[in-house]
């Protein structure tokens, strides 16, 4: 286990694993559900990919939904490839830019979380169909995530392939 925690990056630790111990540690305090794990192990893997599922949120929904209504504006993905090899630091701002969108996702979900849990009695659907619902958005979540990163992959491509 001492292994596995050395292997992981600091973007790994403030982008997945903190926010999602700040999801379970909160969401325990803030609703009636249980999410703090006993076995601290398999705790931290729990953790660890509600943490990614917040991050991916956070990529998908509130960064678009920030980009349209221009609360933020990027500079071009080739420019900011660009721009990383000359300044070491902008790789850093980066992670951190990051870290502020998951941590902004984490208390979006929050809430949800709550309103949730104040309206579970008004839901329609028993707790079985709950988890194929969950596994559902889960994968469009992820299918989402993929075809994002698969767009950032061929950008970096033509990006080298244009400096040849």
């Amino acid at each position: 286990m001492k292994t596995v925690i050395e292997k992981l990056s600091s973007y790994n630790i403030f982008n997945y694993l903190l926010p999602g111990v700040l999801f379970a540690g909160l969401g325990e305090l803030i609703t009636s559900f249980s999410l703090i794990h006993e076995d601290w192990i398999i705790g931290m893997f729990l953790y660890y990919a509600t943490g990614l599922i917040i991050s991916r949120i956070g990529s998908l929904l509130l960064e678009p939904l920030l980009k349209k209504t221009s609360f933020i504006r990027f500079a071009d993905y080739k420019d900011y490839v660009e721009a990383a090899e000359v300044d070491s630091k902008l790789e850093i701002m980066s992670e951190q830019n990051n870290m502020y969108r998951t941590l902004s996702s984490l208390l979006i979900a929050l809430v949800f979380l709550k309103i949730f849990d104040e309206l579970k009695h008004l839901w329609p659907i028993g707790d079985d169909a709950n988890g194929f619902i969950i596994l559902a958005v889960l994968l469009l979540v992820f299918l989402l995530s993929y075809r994002k990163q698969t767009q950032y992959v061929v950008q970096r491509v033509i990006n080298a392939k244009s400096k040849e």
